[in-house]
């Protein structure tokens, strides 16, 4: 059968898995609407937290990141990876104690003002936005391959089937359909990584199989430095980024995860205290599968695509080269007029995304109308790049259709528990907590349903129109992340003297200045952005990881602020040393 068939078939059935659960599980309360009743086994939990965090850029981008920057890619896995350890260990426990199963809710109490909830709703918002923006992007380039349709077509369908089982199940009908989108997405990972690992070393171990000699006896990563140095790329081991940027990358992504809000939301499903670190440590194991793999992936792909394009004329290259190109995801240009595929260093286009002509090259190509000056005459989008690889390496059809639908289901794991992530906020935390305290239940599920769906269509238009690849946007969620909601949850927890003056500046301070440097090196919207480039970045640092700044800003102003203002009352400092006495704890239920 055909690849299409194949994928109309797989990911048919797993999406009339995924909707028959949230059919099944249709949330009834507002209780399971937010947090699936507080039911969830530790086992269950762990393996939707693991889906709810494994988005597409673990699934589709960060192996692309890691193929094509080499060692700098390595601060995603290292800042992501280390991030969900000290959300798991430092906050987690005490969050889910305390009792209250949103960030802003949980802010706005500890610091005693609906103020600090408001800011703290904004910034749930900036972070949840832009997050499932990289989402659909994902949705969008897998559709657009495996569907036959464009890439904004395939954002189409992913919204529908997103605000589907969202809108109808809440967080109960998310979670059950997680924990099958993770067993979907971690086969569909594994499966075509295991082949190619075989295939590539003959060991069968794909974290091994890296590091493993092939079959002409060289080994794997010093065969990809040969290929890459001999182009005129710097070495796939060797870094180009500066030390400095590679820190404030990795600790945005690290802080960045410990406040996420669709990630500690996960924690108040399950009934106690106990319970949250167990699942915790499942969801750790279950990412780890996933993470310890993607770099190897990365390497396989990288060296195969060097190895089928390079100098290949363009009417001999496989089929699967072609029907990307329809895409708009792999685009070849042919500078110098030999018929043949130049990979070297540098853009093969002008901007971001390549312009075609309706017409049609020589040889067939599509042709670019954006072509840049330099030699290199392939453009590859690097969110293609798992997706791609299985037909690369020509594996069987049906494992390139399992692919895609782990993709989607990467994808839209993640932006379903974001949609919730927005729609408690406005729903709960905005409407409830602050304008309409009587509000029935019944009330409040609607609005959180159409605040969902208003999120959709957010969410849709920043899937056609990404700031960028998929990792990269979704770092800078991070980094928003990082700056506006860490140091409020850790000195909320760990800091009796810390008042809701701190806490409001602080937020304030590190949410403005971190979007502000995000809007002028990343989006353009300030200043030129001919002008603005990597070299007027502030000390270096990128605007993946300029949240690093801004949560040290953040945590500057709310101990600076906080001294000069009066302290917290006196039965708030008594909740936060309660908190944080460990005795009891197994038995805590949320109060």
């Amino acid at each position: 059968m055909s690849i299409q068939t194949w994928t109309f078939i797989i990911v048919g059935i797993t999406f009339a898995l995924y909707i028959g659960i949230a059919i099944w599980s249709r949330a009834g309360s507002t209780k399971e609407f937010y947090v699936a009743g507080g039911g969830v086994s530790p086992l269950a939990n762990g393996l939707a937290t693991a889906a709810d965090w494994m988005s597409a850029a673990s699934f589709l981008g960060m192996a692309g990141i890691i193929a094509f920057s080499g060692y700098d890619g390595s601060v995603y896995l290292m800042g992501w990876t280390g991030g969900y350890v000290l959300l798991a260990l430092l906050l987690a426990p005490y969050l889910r104690k305390f009792g209250k199963f949103t960030v802003p809710d949980f802010i706005g109490d500890r610091y005693y003002s609906n103020v600090a909830r408001t800011v703290a709703v904004i910034a749930a918002l900036f972070v949840s936005f832009t997050y499932v923006a990289g989402q659909m992007r994902g949705v969008g380039v897998v559709f657009s391959r495996f569907l036959d349709v464009e890439v904004n077509t395939g954002v189409y369908i992913g919204m529908a089937v997103v605000i589907f089982y969202a809108f109808l199940g809440g967080m109960k009908g998310i979670t059950y359909t997680q924990v099958a989108q993770y067993c979907v997405l971690i086969f569909a990972f594994m499966v075509p990584a295991i082949f190619i690992s075989i295939m590539a070393t003959g060991n069968p171990v794909p974290q091994l199989g890296m590091g493993s000699s092939g079959t002409d006896g060289v080994y794997l990563l010093d065969k990809l430095d040969g290929l890459m140095t001999d182009l005129g790329f710097s070495a796939y081991t060797d870094g180009t980024k500066s030390t400095t940027d590679i820190f404030f990358i990795t600790a945005a992504l690290m802080l960045g995860t410990a406040g996420l809000p669709h990630v500690i939301i996960r924690f108040f499903t399950v009934p106690k205290v106990k319970d949250a670190r167990k699942s915790a440590g499942y969801a750790l194991l279950f990412i780890a599968i996933l993470y310890t793999t993607a770099p190897a992936i990365a390497v396989f792909a990288r060296t195969n695509l060097m190895e089928t394009v390079q100098d290949k004329p363009y009417t001999e290259i496989p089929d699967w080269f072609t029907k990307w190109e329809d895409t708009g995801l792999i685009a070849w240009t042919d500078k110098n007029e030999d018929g043949k595929i130049q990979y070297l260093p540098g853009s093969a286009i002008e901007g971001k995304k390549p312009m075609f002509s309706e017409a049609r090259g020589t040889v067939g190509q599509r042709l670019i109308l954006n072509s840049s000056a330099t030699r290199n005459e392939l453009y590859v989008d690097r969110d293609i790049t798992v997706l791609a690889n299985p037909e690369i390496a020509g594996l069987p059809n049906w494992i390139i259709a399992l692919v895609a639908a782990g993709g989607l289901a990467a994808a839209l794991s993640t932006a379903a528990g974001l949609l919730l992530v927005i729609s408690t906020s406005i729903s709960h935390d905005l409407i409830k907590k602050q304008f309409a305290p009587n509000i029935s239940d019944k009330k409040e599920l609607l609005i959180a349903r159409v605040s969902s769906l208003f999120a959709v269509v957010v969410a849709g238009y920043f899937g056609i129109n990404p700031p960028g690849f998929v990792a990269s946007v979704v770092a800078l969620a991070f980094g928003l992340a990082a700056s506006s909601f860490f140091p409020a949850i850790v000195m909320g927890i760990f800091s009796k003297r810390m008042n809701r003056e701190g806490a409001i500046t602080g937020m304030i301070a590190g949410l403005a200045i971190t979007s502000y440097y995000i809007a002028r090196f990343k989006l353009g919207w300030i200043g030129n952005p001919e002008t603005s480039t990597a070299n007027d970045w502030w000390f270096g640092i990128s605007p993946e990881g300029f949240g690093t700044v801004g949560m040290l800003v953040n945590f500057v102003f709310s101990m600076v602020i906080s001294r000069f203002t009066a302290p917290p009352p006196t039965e708030v400092q008594e909740i936060v040393e309660n908190i944080r006495i460990p005795s009891g704890a197994g038995d805590a239920v949320e109060h």
